[in-house]
């Protein structure tokens, strides 16, 4: 199997983690309230995360002051698009939330060239307005297409921006185990804590079993995204992250019964294609720069 194989299975399973434990999460259907839902995942997750660092070697907290501040800066957005995705993800339909999540790779290449200076010429900064075109498609602010959980979907989109912008911002020595360790006990203290003011649900073996999953599938997509970090080419892989739409669009049709409209299904085409074009464009810039 060749690297960028091998990489592309793995960008693929993770997404599919992802995706499961998305589904696992909307399946429990609004049962338990959301902080405790969080704490319980939290608590499995964070366990699990720290088991598996220890038996890989990769935990290590002797970073820098600068990076310790953008490890920080990157748990407290992922806390808040966690409130903000699943808060969505309750009330909307799977495909149609992560549909607008793969507006992501234009938000973030957007984002680093406000904010760090990263060039982006006449071609990419087209295929973002584009693709951004697509995501009203997806939402359609109007009277009757937009509401919160939309806005709760764009305000996920906008944590999860910030939260990659300050990733690529670490040091390469930083390990990734322990910036997804980190994350992961900020989300459990912060929904911890918030749902000591919540009365908690009694939980069935339904309920119990979804938790878990939820728990177990996260920990994959955690884990697989981790690995393929370190295979193939990412300028090849990165484009199998949209297979997590295909992904939420089965599981929404044959567990939810829910399909895109025609308007949301074009949207999440364009954005689609906008994306993978803009990675394409970063390929064949570095490619030229390292000819130089």
């Amino acid at each position: 199997m060749s690297p960028n194989l091998h990489g592309s299975l793995l960008m693929m399973a993770s997404m599919a983690a992802f995706t499961l434990n998305d589904a696992c999460i909307k399946a429990t259907d609004n049962a338990l309230p959301l902080f405790q839902l969080l704490t319980l995942r939290g608590i499995v997750t964070s366990l699990l995360i720290y088991l598996l660092a220890r038996h890989l070697g990769a935990l290590r907290f002797d970073l820098s002051p600068h990076d310790w501040g953008l490890v920080a800066l990157r748990s407290v957005a992922e806390i808040a698009a966690a409130y903000f995705f699943l808060t969505a993800l309750l009330n909307m339909p799977l495909a149609n939330v992560t549909a607008v999540l793969q507006v992501l790779p234009l938000t973030v290449t957007l984002g680093a060239a406000l904010f760090f200076g990263d060039p982006v010429g006449w071609r990419r900064m087209s295929a973002i307005l584009v693709g951004f075109c697509g995501m009203l498609l997806i939402v359609r602010p109007g009277p009757n297409g937009f509401d919160i959980d939309s806005v709760y979907a764009l305000a996920a989109v906008l944590c999860v921006t910030v939260r990659d912008l300050a990733t690529r911002r670490m040091s390469a020595s930083v390990p990734s185990m322990t910036v997804t360790l980190v994350a992961s006990l900020a989300v459990l203290v912060f929904f911890g804590l918030g749902s000591v003011g919540t009365e908690w649900q009694p939980l069935d073996l339904r309920l119990t079993l979804l938790v878990g999953g939820a728990s177990f599938f996260i920990l994959g997509g955690y884990l697989f995204s981790v690995m393929v970090m370190r295979v193939g080419d990412i300028a090849v892989i990165a484009p199998f992250r949209y297979t997590g739409l295909l992904w939420a669009l089965a599981l929404g049709w044959l567990v939810f019964g829910d399909w895109p409209s025609d308007l949301t299904l074009l949207g999440a085409g364009i954005v689609v294609a906008t994306g993978v074009f803009t990675l394409y464009r970063e390929r064949a810039v570095r490619s030229a720069r390292s000819a130089r």
